[in-house]
């Protein structure tokens, strides 16, 4: 299973499904990350954590435990 997280800079990816409960799914959907949706990963911080995506044509950072919850393709 390949998630957000072991994503690399540049590489462009599709949600498969999302994991996690309630509120954390839902704030998750809510920043736009749905199945099957495209997500480009544009930079990565130097500790590996926030990464900064482009998705729906906006930029947003997510945290990495956050990224991990992504299951993408």
């Amino acid at each position: 299973m390949k998630t957000l997280k072991d994503a690399k800079v540049d590489d462009v990816v599709v949600v498969k499904r999302l994991h996690g409960e309630g509120p954390i799914k839902r704030r998750i959907m809510d920043m736009g990350i749905t199945k099957g949706v495209q997500i480009k990963v544009r930079k990565v911080a130097p500790l590996g954590d926030p990464i900064e995506l482009n998705v729906r044509g906006y930029e947003l950072s997510v945290r990495k435990a956050d990224a991990e919850m992504i299951e993408v393709e």
